[in-house]
Formats: structure tokens, C-alpha cells, sequence
């Protein structure tokens, strides 16, 4: 069984459909995606239809909690720079009716299982949904994390940096950003898991998408030039 492993779209349907493009001839036969789908880039509604219509195992990332928080009619004290607030304002206003109830229906994590494995979604860590998880992360906090959790598999986004460690029997898995990497290079960030009689296996890859329509599009919208750059880069511009 393959399934397809994505996180932290942030908004970007050109690079969600160069992915699912790319992602077609492997025949996953399930999607799971570790939140923060929206904000960043303006294309809220595309991306939520894409998820749904794809029957995508979801759950929410910090940035969806904002969105909730307006969908609320409530408001949020961080980020509390005007040209990162009026991404989220703007994204909240744009979702129709039906995309705001998935949204508002999305769950912190989601324990799966397929098959004999058991397999934990999760945005930060199974212990903190707003926890930093990379390569390079200390083995003693994986050793810390995998007690932590009766999952064979944990899949987590939020740092945008793809890895697979796997520690004391438990599979720690980033696929990295779909649309918001922050590496140098603006490829769409993804990674396919493969379960075969008992056995896991991970492969990462990166793929081209239209950075130039997403640019395009923020401009339409009069929303920041800088997120044009963030996204033209590949980098973290504020």
C-alpha cells in the first residue's frame, strides 16, 4: 500500500496540483495531510475542494486554528505584524459556507490504522501541536516522543523540513512543505509512504510548480509583495 504524505500547503493550490499531478502514477491508495492547509497564499477555497474531493485524512496546523478563531468571530493576539494578519483576515473572508464547516470540523490529530500498522497525524508532535520537529532534533526528544505515543508511524509538518528518523520502533516523518519551503529552493515538498507485509518504507521528493501564478495571484488580491518573494525564493521573508 502506498499513501500520499503532505503538510503545510499553506493556501498553495498550484503547487497542491503539481503534487497530486506528480504523485498520480504511484496509485496511493489514501492522502494524509498534517494541517496549516491555508494562509499564505490566496487560494483557500481550491485547496480545501482539492482536499475534500480527495478524501484526504486532515487535521489542523496553528495557522488553520487563526483562521477558526475569525470563522468564530474571534481574534488572535500573534502574528501581530499587519502584513502577516491581513493573510489570515483575507483567508478567512474568502471560504464559502461548506469550506468553512470542514474547517471548523478538522480534529488536532487523527489516529489511523491501516492494515497492522497504527499510524498517529499530528501537526507539531504527538506531545505539542506547535513543536519543531527536524532532522537534526535531538535522538533523546524522539526517545522522549516515541514513549509518548502507542503509534507505530507519526507523521508531523509544521518545521517544513522533510526527514524520516526511525527510533525505538516508532517512524518519525516530515514530507516537508507542499507550498511554503524554506530551504533556498521553492519546489513543493512531499513524500509517499509504502507499508508492504509489515514493512515501511519512505521516499521524499520535491517537484516544479507556477510559482509565477501564485505571485500573480497575491497581486490580485493586494495582498503583500513579500510573500511574492517568500514564495519566488524559497525562504522565510518576515
Amino acid at each position: 500500500m502506498k499513501i500520499l504524505l503532505i503538510s503545510d500547503i499553506h493556501g498553495n493550490y498550484p503547487a497542491l496540483e503539481a503534487v497530486s499531478r506528480e504523485a498520480e502514477p504511484l496509485a496511493c491508495e489514501h492522502i494524509f495531510n498534517c494541517g496549516d492547509s491555508l494562509v499564505y497564499a490566496p487560494f483557500a477555497n481550491e485547496t480545501i475542494d482539492w482536499l475534500r474531493t480527495h478524501q484526504a485524512f486532515t487535521i489542523r496546523g496553528n495557522t488553520d486554528d487563526r483562521v477558526i478563531k475569525l470563522l468564530k468571530g474571534k481574534s488572535f493576539k500573534k502574528p501581530s505584524k499587519p502584513e502577516k494578519r491581513v493573510m489570515y483576515t483575507n483567508t478567512a473572508a474568502a471560504l464559502s459556507p461548506e469550506n468553512s464547516t470542514y474547517l471548523l470540523e478538522l480534529k488536532k490529530k487523527k489516529i489511523l490504522r491501516i492494515g497492522q500498522t497504527s499510524i498517529g497525524l499530528f501537526h507539531g508532535s504527538p506531545t505539542d501541536h506547535e513543536e519543531f520537529l527536524c532532522a537534526d532534533t535531538p535522538e533523546k526528544r524522539f526517545k522522549e516522543l516515541a514513549k509518548a505515543t502507542s503509534c507505530e508511524v507519526v507523521i508531523t509538518g509544521h518545521s517544513h523540513v522533510p526527514y524520516h528518523r526511525s527510533i525505538n520502533g516508532v517512524h518519525f516523518i516530515n514530507p516537508g512543505s507542499v507550498g511554503r519551503m524554506f530551504d533556498g529552493h521553492p519546489e513543493a515538498s512531499y513524500a509517499i509512504l509504502e507499508l508492504v507485509k509489515g514493512k515501511i518504507s519512505v521516499s521524499h521528493y520535491r517537484c516544479t510548480y507556477d510559482v509565477e501564478a501564485v505571485v500573480k495571484a497575491l497581486g490580485e488580491h493586494q495582498l503583500p509583495e513579500i510573500y511574492g518573494e517568500m514564495f519566488r525564493t524559497g525562504s522565510k521573508r518576515n
